[in-house]
């Protein structure tokens, strides 16, 4: 027998280091992800540190010493936080109490509608809805709650009720996912030892819930940061809801300055990088037992 026979072949070789015909598959993926978002993403961190004028930490120097570039980034915390705590916070009894309803599927159908629609086109019925003789404010005219409208556009309170319409939707079946994966019978169980509502909550289905909970604060987090429309149509893109994603705009398509763009652009992604390190690690503070315990 020749020791070209003995050779094994070029699939064999590649086999036996982990890259078999399925391995193969995802090289299209790959390939895809490359070139829509890994190239984009480093040509856009090459980019910041390359300003016009100025060393390559110029762009970066500049966000964080002008007040009207670095008065965006609290201005988009203080949007985006509370807006995704109140989602959160009504999503979680929603989500507990939808599982034990017959109609489950048709009210969530009807909870998840705003997704649907879009943050411009609710941002659009928002402005006829909240304006100063809009439906709101002529029926609480008309019952005497108020004698003049309220200032309900172009200010914070248009911009969070538009991402609270629009983010508690994505937070909802999120939440209800996690809800619904839990087994009943360890609730069952506490009930029948004499564990009230409150007590099957916090000792039962809130340590379950908590790594499900936290990956829904990242992401409803990052959703609500990244505002964009609403800030435009419902704030002041000139005043209090001036936010980083209007910063990065108009350096990029009003100053024409690509490289300042990207540098405001990595500023903000590293910010909801640091929020999302901070909840997952508070989440391993406080529950380190598995992800999937108590599923059904």
């Amino acid at each position: 027998m020749s020791a070209a026979t003995l050779q094994p072949s070029l699939r064999d070789r590649l086999a036996n280091r982990g890259i078999d015909t399925v391995t193969l598959m995802a090289l299209p993926a790959l390939m895809f992800m490359l070139a829509l978002f890994v190239y984009p993403f480093a040509y856009g961190v090459w980019l910041s540190f390359t300003p016009k004028t100025g060393g390559a930490l110029a762009n970066y120097v500049r966000f964080f010493t002008e007040p009207f570039l670095a008065d965006t980034l609290p201005r988009t915390f203080w949007l985006a936080a509370p807006v995704t705590i109140v989602n959160l916070v009504v999503a979680v009894p929603t989500a507990l109490r939808m599982r034990l309803l017959s109609r489950q599927r048709l009210l969530t159908t009807i909870l998840v509608l705003p997704i649907t629609l879009g943050t411009v086109l609710v941002a659009e019925g928002l402005l006829t809805y909240l304006g100063p003789r809009g439906w709101l404010n002529r029926a609480l005219t008309m019952f005497g709650v108020i004698s003049h409208p309220l200032p309900l556009l172009h200010n914070y309170w248009g911009v969070a009720l538009s991402l609270i319409i629009t983010g508690f939707p994505f937070t909802f079946l999120l939440t209800l996912s996690y809800v619904s994966g839990i087994d009943p019978a360890l609730e069952n169980a506490a009930a029948t030892l004499g564990a009230g509502p409150r007590r099957r909550f916090w000792s039962i289905l809130f340590p379950l819930l908590l790594p499900g909970l936290a990956i829904t604060l990242c992401l409803s987090f990052v959703q609500a940061f990244s505002v964009f429309p609403s800030a435009i149509l419902l704030g002041a893109p000139a005043g209090p809801t001036r936010v980083i994603s209007i910063a990065a705009y108009q350096a990029a398509f009003e100053d024409y300055d690509y490289s300042m763009a990207s540098a405001i652009a990595i500023v903000m992604g590293l910010a909801q990088l640091a929020v999302v390190a901070l909840i997952l690690t508070a989440r391993g503070l406080l529950y380190r037992g598995p992800a999937g315990g108590g599923k059904g």
